[in-house]
Parts: structure tokens; sequence; C-alpha cells
């Protein structure tokens, strides 16, 4: 099995080397390389390619927001995650992120078996959105961009069974339970959220619950 690469990026050399310690104990996991800031962080993800970056969202130079949008954006790197790191859950900042591209976001005071889920999860091409977080702040600082983009207008290229499926993502269910709740096999439910990524445009699942809701499909009271 190959290694999931990893690459830090933290100005806090403690927390890099926690994690690093952490990462090396793992036989699937490799750390390629480490970033004191956003702009390193870009540099060392077009150097090494990582599978995930572990990226904080307050860094100098250039922070994790920035960072995290020109990683994605690089051609021959749309294979990388992007999982964010912050020290609090009300970051507004965190949804920017998510906007920006990233596939996940967790905090900093996560256990040890929580961060090697996550990276594992993200790696594996999945999105990492806690519920008590994410959706909290998807609900906070979407409100205002709803009125600047019809929903409706902006599904008008889903059929009514990726509407369902898409709200569903949007509630933070896998495909076995999307599956389940539609009575599709896991397989079909697949087909319908890849579908639905590419008539959206969206990177992976964390973009479309960021889209369900920013379109209202998702009820965000």
């Amino acid at each position: 099995m190959t290694p999931i690469k990893v690459l830090l990026a933290d100005d806090e050399r403690l927390v890099r080397s926690g994690f690093k310690v952490l990462l090396d104990l793992e036989d699937d996991i490799t750390v390629v390389g480490e970033a004191t800031n956003g702009a390193e962080a870009v540099e060392q993800a077009r150097a090494t390619r990582p599978d995930v970056v572990l990226m904080d969202i307050r860094m100098p130079r250039l922070d994790g927001i920035r960072a995290t949008g020109q990683i994605v954006e690089t051609p021959g790197l749309e294979q990388v995650k992007v999982l964010i790191l912050s020290t609090y859950d009300t970051d507004e900042n965190v949804f920017e992120a998510l906007q920006a591209g990233a596939s996940g976001f967790m905090l900093k005071d996560a256990g040890p078996a929580e961060l090697l889920h996550a990276i594992r999860v993200i790696a594996a091409g999945d999105a990492l959105l806690a519920p008590r977080v994410t959706r909290r702040l998807i609900s906070q600082f979407t409100a205002q961009r709803r009125a600047a983009k019809s929903g409706q207008d902006r599904l008008a290229v889903l059929t009514e069974r990726e509407r369902e499926v898409l709200a569903l993502v949007g509630q933070g269910l896998s495909n076995d339970e999307i599956g389940a709740a539609l009575f599709l096999s896991p397989a079909t439910a697949r087909t319908h959220v890849s579908r639905t990524m590419g008539k959206l445009g969206a990177r992976d699942r964390a973009q479309l619950v960021v889209i369900a809701y920013q379109t209202g499909l998702c009820d965000v009271s």
C-alpha cells in the first residue's frame, strides 16, 4: 500500500512537531514536508505533490484560505486535498476556506484518532464535515449570499433525484446512507453524487454541502 503523503502547514513549530510525531507512527501515512506560512505551503505542495495538506488558517505572508485557493487551482495539483485546522469553532474564515476548495475542517484540539481518521477520509476522496461546527458556520455566513444568487436557477441543471441527493449530502449523509434513504444501491448513490458534482462544478463533497446551504436546499434554521 502506498503511504498517504501529508504536508504540514502551520506557523507554530510545536504544533507541526506534534503532528509529525503522531503521523510518523503510522505505517500508511508519511510526512513529505513542512511549511511555516501559506506561501511556503503552496511552494511545498508544488514540490512534493502531497495527498493531503493539513492547513492552518491564520499564518503570516499568505493565510490558509488564499493558500488553499492557490493550491487547488494549480494545474497538476487537482488531486491534492486540503484539511483546514482552526483553533476556534466559530471562525468564519472556515467557510471561506471551504469555498476556496478545502475538503474539510477540524479543530486543532481534536484527539489523535480523530486527526488520523480525518486524513484517511480526505485522502480517500471524501469530505470531512463536522456537523457541530461546519453546518453552524454555513448557516451563519451564507444568508447574505443567498440574495445575490437564485438557488432555483443554480439548481436548474439537476434532475429531481439529483436534488434529493444533494439535500442529503448537505445533511452529512454518506453514500450508503443516501442509498438507504432513497432505496438505491450505494454504487447508484455514488453515481448520482458524482454527476451532481460535475453539473454544479463542485470539487468535492465539501463544496456540495456549501451549495446545498447556499441555495436553500438545506434549512439553516
